[in-house]
């Protein structure tokens, strides 16, 4: 088959989509010449901003306003005529866009193993089979400006970036005052940045009072204060990155940034960072991890122990095994 257009639905949060890049890249490398559109949330559908065979990106806002599958059809009948239609998504709305997508040929995403297996492989498991090809996944890839980068020779100090947020929920999120004691301790050697959504400004609110009363004065808080692209050239300039499981962890990987991963309630062998050889995971093992919920329900004690249990000390040690 003679394929020049390809349409594509990617995973919703930021992290999935970042994890989906190998298989996009495998799909271009059996059709090099093929131009892509992208479908996906405001968030994940900036990864493909800068990627030179995305012809088209439309955000996924059928939610919004009026009935979401009227919105659907219209979404579906907007992407014209395509060879390929794929969806890296595996809910109802999904099958009901591309039934109404004009492909030759049409998937949506499955698990092909209940094995614990990386979400990396995943994804590209669905590509080959659907595109009845055999790759294996590569590097993460994500496309920037190069008019934008930053040159992170020009800083003094190295930059430590921090995470201290997780759009999942709490239960991922390590505590702001261990955070702080971490920065505090690398305050002499780096400058931090304390990156976070809209939604976890507060948290970072916490950390910077925690700083100045440190009396450290050599960071600046962006939290709700970057765009996705911003986001990717911070992170990507990074000098050492300590984050819990989330999206921002996912862009480290993609530049091979030094990083502390710092896992509890999620699966580690299926979303952590992939390829990264200068990552490092600190997380505790108890009989109720992994238990993929957003708030802990855990009580007394037992609360929220997968992350309560791992102190700044433990990162800080693990800092000098990748730097």
């Amino acid at each position: 088959m003679q394929v020049k257009k390809i349409f594509l639905e990617i995973p919703t949060w930021l992290g999935d989509a970042v994890m989906a890049t190998p298989a996009i890249e495998n799909i271009i490398l059996v059709y090099p010449n093929c131009e892509i559109t992208i479908l996906g949330s405001f968030v994940s559908s900036k990864l493909f901003v800068h990627h030179p065979n995305v012809k088209n990106i439309i955000i996924d806002d059928s939610r919004k306003n009026g009935n979401r599958y009227k919105n659907l059809y219209k979404m579906a009948k907007s992407v014209g005529q395509v060879d390929i239609a794929l969806s890296f998504r595996r809910n109802f709305t999904s099958t009901f866009l591309l039934y109404f997508i004009d492909a030759k040929l049409k998937s949506r995403y499955k698990r092909y193993t209940k094995d614990e297996i990386h979400l990396v492989i995943r994804y590209n498991d669905f590509v080959n089979k659907s595109l009845c090809i055999q790759t294996k996944p590569e590097k993460l890839k994500i496309y920037q400006d190069d008019n934008n980068l930053i040159d992170s020779a020009k800083n003094s100090k190295l930059t430590l970036g921090i995470n201290p947020g997780a759009t999942y929920g709490s239960a991922k999120r390590w505590y702001p005052k261990e955070f702080s004691k971490v920065i505090s301790s690398l305050s002499d050697t780096y400058d931090t940045v304390i990156f976070g959504g809209n939604g976890e400004i507060d948290m970072a609110k916490e950390i910077e009072t925690e700083l100045i009363e440190n009396g450290v004065i050599n960071f600046e808080n962006l939290a709700g204060k970057t765009s996705v692209e911003e986001l990717i050239q911070k992170i990507s300039a990074l000098d050492l990155f300590i984050t819990n499981d989330s999206g921002p962890m996912h862009l480290a990987a993609a530049f091979n940034i030094p990083t502390i991963c710092i896992f509890g309630p999620t699966k580690f062998k299926e979303t952590s960072q992939w390829q990264n050889q200068n990552s490092v995971i600190v997380k505790k093992d108890f009989d109720c991890m992994p238990c993929m919920k957003r708030e802990c329900p855990l009580k007394g004690d037992e609360h929220h122990q997968c992350m309560k249990e791992v102190k700044a000390e433990e990162v800080l040690v693990n800092i000098k095994n990748i730097t």
